[in-house]
């Protein structure tokens, strides 16, 4: 399946700021599954931003904006050829031993409520079913609800509210795992969801967990699925903080307004 993305933030402020830096991990990498065709991010002056790798493997671009400014643009624009491989990733840079993926963040602290959601899932067949009861598990228990919580909402609070969104369900989803010593990890990026016309305000989330003799397996508990060839991976930590699109910090006082348009479409000859 071949994907093109339209990535769009728009920032404004009330009054001038100082300056401001960013940095941005919106772009994906190949791997097995996925072949990243054309890709560029571009700010407000339409010249592409400087890149470099993290610690992770992750492809990660640099925005700033050094002199007095009260708006600010970063567009990102690409293209992807995809193949379901139902959710196993192969083939990707891998920085740290699965091992470290076990390490607990603090937006994914072991608690009590968070054991007792592991331990009610039998554990008397193989890892990846156990994965795949927890994928649903998750979900049963965490309502997808838009502005019930926000990015510093750890797992336990999430799993406490009963309501999230998909960064929620993946930070449940690893503490979760982690918890019985299963390695898990956050991942960012891109969703098709079938519907060409429709603009959205953010990108996707969901988790990875490590399977003996597998590797690396994604799991979607916001959808209930393992990911398939509609999914972009641009980001990998091992929370949202390690792994966010875009972090960054400005100079000044100002009221700021962000508008956000991401478009996800189907292209190609396939499409007829």
């Amino acid at each position: 399946m071949r994907l093109r993305v339209r990535h769009q933030t728009a920032y404004h402020y009330d009054s001038p700021i100082a300056a401001a830096i960013q940095t941005l991990r919106l772009t994906p990498r190949s791997y097995d599954g996925m072949n990243v065709l054309r890709w560029k991010v571009r700010s407000e002056t339409r010249q592409e931003l400087p890149s470099y790798t993290d610690g992770y493997g992750n492809l990660t671009h640099c925005h700033s904006v050094n002199h007095p400014h009260t708006s600010a643009v970063v567009l990102v624009e690409g293209d992807v050829e995809t193949s379901n491989t139902h959710g196993v990733v192969r083939g990707t840079i891998e920085r740290f031993p699965a091992a470290f993926y076990l390490r607990s963040t603090p937006l994914t602290l072991p608690h009590p409520a968070i054991e007792e959601l592991a331990g009610s899932i039998p554990r008397n067949g193989s890892t990846l079913k156990w994965l795949h009861h927890l994928l649903n598990a998750v979900r049963d228990r965490v309502d997808y609800q838009v502005g019930a919580t926000d990015v510093a909402t750890t797992a336990a609070e999430t799993l406490a509210a009963g309501a999230g969104v998909c960064q929620d369900h993946a930070h449940l989803f690893i503490a979760a795992a982690r918890q019985i010593g299963i390695p898990a990890r956050y991942v960012g990026g891109y969703l098709w969801t079938g519907e060409e016309a429709r603009e959205y305000q953010a990108s996707h989330a969901w988790a990875e967990a490590y399977v003996a003799d597998l590797g690396w397996v994604g799991f979607d508990s916001a959808n209930r699925i393992c990911p398939t060839e509609a999914y972009i991976r641009t980001s990998i930590g091992l929370d949202y903080w390690s792994a966010a699109p875009v972090r960054g910090v400005r100079r000044g006082i100002a009221e700021e307004t962000l508008a956000v348009e991401v478009r996800v479409t189907r292209t190609g000859a396939e499409q007829q």
